[in-house]
């Protein structure tokens, strides 16, 4: 497991070694008042890269670095090994604290969007020491049928419409990045994945973000993590739908720093 620089002096990028695997990062270089380090995980279409702009304004506003990765089969890291399990979640969160090694993180709290959410409550909930704390950003933690109507439309989009071209600019292969996300959560086992039971154990404090207008998922789904943490506050927007930190950037980082300083995380 090694740390590969940075290609350019002053770079923000580079990629992380895990084995056989090669992750993209990015990070802030912005002078931190701050040890620990906000680590932001991307949704299911997304990459270290698509969390810029929001990145740099969360850095300079919190005082403390922020890093991103690209998991594998997005951006420009690694393929994934296709078709994904519907356990997917579950092992990119297992996976976390070597990324976190490898990234010489020692300290961290979680930021994550969708998918990287659902990530993000699983790795706080297993226990790994070096996480403070987790905000999540519209969460999957069981199925429901608005969540896979919202897939199926994305799959319109990316053979029909646009999405195909407006994801091809965050991702070396395109394709294998949606398909693998598609196909996963249209799997026909998938009805059957619930991770709720894993979350009982949670005791980091967590902020929990959701748009009333999300097309992937219900109020059930923050609320269900709600009764997993005593340490939890929940924002349910109600003009707002699956992305707030690119909807309301601003308004969700005053929530997240409030947070943050409430709950002395940082």
């Amino acid at each position: 497991m090694t740390f590969e620089p940075p290609e350019a002096e002053g770079s923000a990028s580079g990629f992380l070694h895990l084995g056989a695997q090669r992750l993209e990062y990015r990070r802030t270089l912005l002078r931190s008042v701050h040890s620990c380090t906000i680590v932001l995980l991307h949704e299911g279409l997304g990459s270290a890269a698509g969390w810029w702009p929001f990145a740099d304004a969360l850095a300079e506003a919190a005082g403390c670095p922020v890093f991103a990765y690209s998991r594998a089969g997005y951006g420009r890291s690694s393929p994934a090994a296709l078709p994904r399990s519907i356990h997917y979640l579950e092992r990119e969160a297992e996976l976390l604290p070597r990324v976190l090694d490898a990234a010489g993180i020692r300290d961290c709290v979680l930021v994550g969007h969708s998918d990287g959410a659902t990530i993000a409550a699983l790795a706080a909930a297993a226990g790994e020491p070096r996480i403070r704390g987790a905000t999540l950003i519209a969460p999957h933690v069981v199925v429901e049928a608005l969540t896979l109507a919202g897939v199926r439309r994305a799959v319109t989009a990316f053979e029909t419409g646009d999405l195909r071209r407006r994801l091809a600019a965050q991702h070396l292969d395109v394709d294998g990045a949606f398909r693998g996300w598609s196909d996963a959560w249209l799997d026909p086992q998938r009805g059957a994945w619930d991770v709720r039971a894993a979350l009982r154990d949670l005791t980091v404090p967590l902020l929990l973000i959701q748009g009333a207008k999300d097309r992937y998922g219900t109020a059930l789904q923050i609320n269900a993590v709600a009764q997993s943490c005593p340490h939890v506050e929940v924002h349910y927007l109600g003009e707002l739908s699956h992305a707030p930190q690119e909807q309301d950037p601003a308004g969700t980082l005053a929530m997240i720093l409030d947070f943050f300083l409430k709950h002395k995380i940082l």
